[in-house]
């Protein structure tokens, strides 16, 4: 007797509903959280058929469910995890999560059916859609503002090597340019980098694949910019004589192991960057920032130059009179027409098509290179690669 009243108390005060139908379909009892769902008081349920609360097509199945079980015995669905929907009393179609359970109970067969509703979770998926469409609005008005941008500075380049005919003239226009690019697009580009990444970590919950696609799409636009701008920089820094390398003694291998690290996580799909170093001295007395800037740039070439599943070779050697560093690649290599203009500023090869830059990262190299009295020297084959080779010679 005390079990009997332990279980209806808590039939009577569970959160989910729970309905008890006998094996023609009638409802022989139903809990105050299912009357709730359905909008219905006990009275007007029990000794009905359990299907006028199923909306159309459910309804008219449910009495060949009924019909096919008191053939075959089977009933259509025992268990827990299938989704379904109910048909309230004013007419409105709420989802749920229905778990039916057989039991026996007095030679005959029971059934008790477990009601989740699932119209709040439903009304979060709907509204997690609306914000992912949302975001995706969003992100592609950024994306298309970005591009807009990298279009504005793109073209800001070519009238500058077009229109410029004095040396003064440029380096005063390209000051003006430094200068509007560092407050007016540093600041919201790292506004447009930091949202971007908060809304990468808020939205993991979620796993949404529209977001994560978007959010990727405006890190990479923004790392587009921010080289470009770093390109830019550099190159102003550069003409206006205030790089002045600092020599001091560091270990090569050591830095280069680091570098090979970072740029593979950037590297493309099955993009291998393989590094070797050859002698038995590894420190070096040069710049560490300046040549890392130049290892940088030789790698990040042949990453963008180069297709997936590709391998990139970094060597570097240190003999009694030489230190050798050589980044090889087997991509789109560059055509001979256009090798005698390399290392010039804003000089592109024409088979680079699409593939972004601003023409100033090779420049770069060759003067940070002069600057620690070093050569950079390279050899190149159309569709076969390139192999650039930095060289410093020693002296005791």
């Amino acid at each position: 007797m005390e079990n009997a009243v332990l279980l209806n108390a808590i039939i009577e005060n569970a959160i989910d509903g729970i309905i008890t139908i006998d094996d023609r379909g009638l409802v022989e009892s139903i809990n105050p959280a299912a009357c709730s769902l359905f909008g219905y008081t006990p009275g007007e349920v029990i000794g009905k058929n359990i299907s006028f609360l199923m909306p159309p097509p459910d309804r008219t199945h449910h009495d060949e469910y009924i019909q096919r079980y008191q053939h075959t015995g089977v009933p259509h669905i025992i268990g827990i995890g299938r989704e379904v929907k109910g048909l309230r009393k004013d007419g409105s179609v709420f989802p749920f999560m229905l778990g039916v359970s057989e039991v026996t109970l007095s030679g005959r067969k029971i059934y008790a059916g477990f009601i989740h509703d699932l119209s709040q979770q439903k009304r979060a998926e709907e509204q997690l859609k609306d914000y992912a469409t949302h975001l995706e609005e969003i992100v592609d008005e950024r994306t298309f503002s970005l591009q807009e941008s990298v279009e504005a500075l793109q073209n800001a380049k070519e009238e500058v090597s077009l229109s410029l005919e004095k040396e003064k003239e440029l380096s005063q226009l390209k000051s003006r340019f430094v200068s509007m690019a560092s407050h007016e697009f540093r600041t919201p580009l790292s506004a447009i980098q930091l949202s971007a990444s908060l809304i990468d970590k808020y939205a993991q919950p979620f796993k949404s694949e529209h977001i994560a696609k978007h959010v990727g799409k405006i890190k990479n636009a923004v790392g587009n910019l921010t080289t470009i701008l770093n390109d830019f920089l550099s190159l102003e820094k550069l003409e206006a004589g205030r790089v002045e390398p600092s020599f001091a003694p560091f270990d090569l291998v050591k830095l280069s192991e680091e570098i090979t690290e970072e740029m593979q996580m950037v590297a493309k799909q099955n993009q291998h960057i393989i590094y070797q170093h050859t002698g038995k001295e590894s420190v070096v007395t040069l710049d560490q920032n300046l040549l890392k800037n130049c290892i940088f740039n030789l790698i990040a070439n042949a990453i963008k130059y180069s297709g997936e599943n590709t391998f990139i070779e970094f060597n570097t050697e240190i003999t009694g009179n030489a230190i050798t560093i050589v980044v090889k690649d087997n991509g789109i290599g560059i055509p001979e027409k256009d090798q005698k203009h390399l290392f010039e500023p804003f000089f592109r090869a024409h088979n680079t098509g699409s593939i972004p830059g601003t023409g100033l990262g090779l420049n770069i190299v060759a003067r940070y290179t002069h600057l620690m009295n070093g050569s950079v020297d390279f050899k190149s084959i159309v569709n076969q690669g390139t192999s650039f080779t930095i060289l410093f010679k020693r002296h005791e």
